[in-house]
């Protein structure tokens, strides 16, 4: 598996977060069931949020295009440092990892718990 560094925003910890992915192909076709995970570490058996389709987390902007939302109340409690995130396409028989894996730094916000 290769290993790309790319510049993105942080997490604020208790704030809304969006972050929007770009494949190099149509990857999000119209229809398509998406799902991620959010935790700390790959190893986590604890799930901080879940995002899909279905409940907004993930919307799909075009074929090549979606928008991931973390609402403020999972990320309220979360430590300096970072978190890591996968994708997965569950209207495919069997489900299809989208093979790549996000590590998101965190930061505390000196302005929280408004």
């Amino acid at each position: 598996m290769s290993v790309s560094i790319c510049d993105g925003p942080a997490i604020v910890a208790g704030y809304e977060y969006k972050l929007q992915l770009e494949g190099d192909g149509p990857i999000f076709p119209v229809g398509c069931r998406l799902v991620a995970q959010l935790r700390s570490r790959v190893s986590d058996a604890v799930i901080i949020a879940t995002l899909t389709t279905e409940n907004g987390g993930i919307v799909r902007l075009s074929d090549t295009v979606v928008e991931m939302t973390i609402a403020p109340s999972p990320t309220a409690n979360l430590p300096a440092g970072s978190v890591v995130i996968d994708m997965v396409r569950t209207d495919l028989t069997p489900d299809r990892h989208l093979a790549f894996v996000l590590e998101i730094p965190v930061i505390r916000p000196v302005t929280r718990g408004l």
